[in-house]
């Protein structure tokens, strides 16, 4: 196992379980009592009868070089928890809650991590459909007072594999169905799903070629890449090409767990600090609770409790040094007012920089737009348009301002000739080349 593979199965687990469990973390929640929201797979007829999701997903990429790939095809199995009490000596009743001396346990539906794999399978001409089962199985564990049996439903899956040439590339299609019988009711439907359903791939030899940012050579392939409740994306470090993640949620390019955190919240790792909050200021019986909701969730509440302070701070997020890369919008001279003369001698747009996320971005970078502030209604027209820099400004109270051009803009041009830009904070702004212009 690869540490690029491990960086990408992180990544992977926490698409498995996005939206698994959501603050507080207890059953009793609303927003628990409806789950299983990204990547499932239903069985066949139950997203027209209304009974679950559709039963498919489906991609096409396309590989420059390799005759061969890996693929990995991971969800999760629903498994029924049912908490029963003992009433008489062999003799057990479901109850929703069952109390012992060694803690409460709710009747809840729980999980089962499933994975299969596949490869190398050679790339050819001939497709085909392998088979992705999860069996079905009954747990019982026997405590004080009752017991907790888990029992799971068959799931019957197949992946299907076809490739075709395209110029001097291979446009290779994968989809992941379900094909077991048709839904019952709604329980028996997810019962039977495929949830949070995902697929890595890796090339043996060759490269995956971006589909989000592929090279001028591969755009009409890309542009024949179609997609069905999925998103392909490489995976793996920065540079790397030779994994590949189809996802159920919108991803870019190398995606990455933010290295601060250190605790599954199930929500992307993106608010995991105010969530840490919460977690700390809940009452003993609202984690009492928690825990009696799910083994993951009681994880949650221990890992949140136990953290130090060195932890906790680290999750406020990283505070890097502008300068350690050169050229930056530079200091106004200490003693000088920003209304003084000498403060704009001190200042160049069209040659200052600034640094987004370790990369510096001065005139003539190219980046893709993120719009987050919503500061202008136009934003939506941008959202993911790439974009050449003009300048980098600082205004008074010391924000930066990154000035573009949108490449597509069939005034582009003009608008760059007479500076109507439009302007984006840092964050707003996501670099396209690792090596940015110097000047």
């Amino acid at each position: 196992m690869t540490s690029d593979w491990d960086r990408a199965r992180a990544v992977a687990d926490a698409v498995l379980y996005e939206g698994y469990l959501l603050y507080p973390y207890r059953g009793t929640s609303s927003k628990n009592q409806s789950r299983w929201q990204f990547g499932v797979l239903g069985p066949p007829g139950a997203a027209a009868a209304g009974l679950g999701e559709d039963d498919s997903l489906a991609a096409d990429f396309l590989v420059d070089g390799a005759r061969a790939l890996t693929l990995v095809v991971r969800f999760l199995q629903l498994q029924h928890r049912r908490a029963e009490r003992e009433f008489t000596h062999g003799e057990f009743e479901p109850v929703d809650e069952l109390t012992t001396p060694a803690g409460s346990w709710l009747t809840w539906d729980e999980a089962v991590e499933r994975e299969v794999s596949f490869g190398p399978l050679a790339i050819d001409d001939e497709p085909c459909t392998l088979p992705v089962v999860a069996e079905e199985g009954t747990d019982v564990e026997l405590m004080a007072g009752g017991r907790l049996v888990r029992h799971r439903q068959e799931v019957l899956g197949v992946l299907s594999v076809a490739s075709v040439p395209d110029g001097d590339l291979r446009r290779v299609s994968v989809r992941v169905s379900n094909v077991g019988d048709g839904a019952r009711d709604k329980h028996d439907a997810i019962a039977r799903s495929m949830i949070g359903t995902h697929v890595i791939a890796e090339v043996v030899g060759g490269a995956f070629v971006s589909l989000l940012e592929p090279p001028p050579s591969a755009a009409a392939a890309v542009a024949r890449c179609g997609r069905h409740r999925c998103f392909p994306v490489l995976a793996g470090p920065a540079g790397t090409k030779h994994i590949l993640l189809i996802s159920p949620i919108i991803l870019y390019d190398h995606p990455e767990v933010a290295e601060q955190s250190n605790t599954a919240l199930y929500d992307c790792t993106e608010i995991d600090e105010i969530l840490t909050l919460r977690v700390m200021t809940m009452t003993d019986e609202e984690k009492a609770q928690a825990r009696a909701t799910d083994p993951r969730a009681a994880r949650i509440i221990d890992q949140c409790d136990a953290m130090s302070p060195e932890s906790m701070a680290r999750l406020h997020g990283v505070l890097r040094d502008p300068h350690a890369i050169s050229g930056l919008v530079p200091e106004i001279p200490e003693g000088v007012d920003w209304w003084d003369p000498l403060a704009d001698n001190a200042v160049r747009p069209e040659v200052d920089a600034v640094a987004v996320n370790g990369i510096r971005v001065a005139r003539g970078s190219r980046v893709r737009l993120r719009p987050r502030r919503n500061a202008d209604a136009q934003d939506i027209f941008v959202v993911g348009k790439t974009a050449r820099v003009t300048s980098v400004h600082e205004d008074v109270e010391g924000n930066k301002h990154v000035a573009v051009v949108v490449d597509d803009d069939p005034a582009a041009e003009l608008h760059d000739w007479y500076g109507r830009y439009l302007y984006f904070s840092p964050d707003e702004v996501e670099p396209l080349e690792a090596s940015q212009p110097t000047t």
